[in-house]
């Protein structure tokens, strides 16, 4: 086989780390992986591993002509027969198959938001599913949604898989008292709920004083960051709760951090799960989309329900006051990964699938 990832931009994201994840791991289980990024590169373009052929086209709209001729030439050069479309990279890929029909095309649906799929547009997805042959979803409700919604019988639930990039330079140094230290990856989206975070800090900093919250992520600078901000501020949280923006070094941020939450209002697997379970961290999470198939309250990690502050406070403290079960929590975390969310496992189950298909 010789698949290529199709993304729209290489900045820290679940989507964007998957497909760069994809990448890296069929390097040695094909005879070619690629990656080509669209539209814009980012920070995870140095975790790209050296045998992966990469390109970025540097599309400047929608529909722009020469990048696609761009892409339809790589394709060509390198005998691509599968075409991995990741998120809104769905669209360029569906334009390529019109003027290069012989290459096969998979769309691999990250939608974050999987909790709301009712306000989910799909008249451009319903056309551009007719020229794909398979889709592979992060979570069982966007299958449900994919063959009801979209009509589409090819659909296959994949769960996001982990492993670890021991290139990336140590950078970040958190903040804080050590092993005091409760972190957050997710970037600065009001899909993530930092709200919930603000209201939960402002508990412990009476309660617990010299604990600290770090938030890990992106941030688009737009009124979510500076309602985030100003809350912050206003509640003198300047010492509890520290932003620091895109981060690469996440295994070396995360082994200087005690506690690892999620307060999402929404979400599909989160790879950033994933990540706080391979490096044995407990956890507090929100019951959102797939995540209570992989932490299961009381045996592996808390989940609460969304935007519940009492219920994530509570949570919270148990593990602030118990070492031994911040332990326990994240070596069960941590086998569950293993287990299940390998990339070994993961990239067996989806070239079988790809086999099958006779893509």
């Amino acid at each position: 086989m010789r698949i290529l990832q199709l993304i729209d931009s290489l900045e820290a994201g679940g989507a964007e780390r998957m497909a760069v994840s994809y990448a890296n791991a069929l390097c040695s289980q094909i005879e070619f992986s690629g990656l080509v990024t669209t539209r814009k590169e980012g920070a995870l373009a140095s975790q790209l591993d050296d045998a992966a052929k990469y390109l970025f086209l540097n599309k400047k709209s929608t529909f722009d002509i020469p990048a696609l001729f761009r892409l339809r030439k790589f394709v060509k050069k390198n005998r691509i027969t599968v075409i991995h479309a990741h998120s809104t990279s769905f669209f360029i890929a569906f334009m390529l198959k019109l003027i290069y029909p012989s290459v096969q095309l998979i769309w691999h649906d990250h939608y974050g938001n999987s909790d709301f799929l009712e306000k989910r547009k799909i008249a451009a997805l319903k056309i551009g599913c007719y020229f794909f042959d398979g889709i592979v979803v992060v979570n069982e409700k966007l299958k449900i949604w994919a063959q009801k919604k979209l009509h589409f019988k090819n659909v296959i639930y994949i769960p996001n898989f982990i492993s670890i990039n021991k290139s990336i330079v140590v950078k970040t140094i958190l903040k804080g008292p050590s092993e005091k230290r409760i972190i957050c990856l997710a970037n600065l989206r009001e899909q993530k709920n930092h709200y919930l975070i603000i209201d939960v800090a402002i508990k412990m900093k009476k309660d617990y004083p010299d604990w600290t919250f770090h938030l890990v992520g992106k941030d688009f600078e737009d009124s979510y960051s500076s309602e985030i901000k100003s809350l912050i501020s206003e509640n003198m949280l300047q010492n509890t709760v520290f932003i620091y923006g895109t981060k690469e070094d996440i295994g070396n941020i995360l082994s200087q951090s005690t506690i690892a939450i999620l307060s999402s209002k929404s979400e599909g697997l989160p790879v950033v799960l994933l990540e706080y379970g391979l490096y044995e961290k407990p956890v507090v999470v929100t019951a959102v989309g797939e995540i209570s198939k992989l932490v299961q309250n009381g045996k592996n990690g808390f989940v609460v329900p969304s935007d519940d502050v009492d219920s994530f406070y509570t949570a919270l403290e148990r593990l602030v006051n118990n070492r031994e079960l911040r332990y326990i929590y994240g070596l069960a975390l941590h086998q569950t990964i293993k287990e299940e969310y390998s990339e070994k496992a993961v990239i067996h189950q989806y070239l079988e699938w790809l086999k099958k298909q006779e893509l």
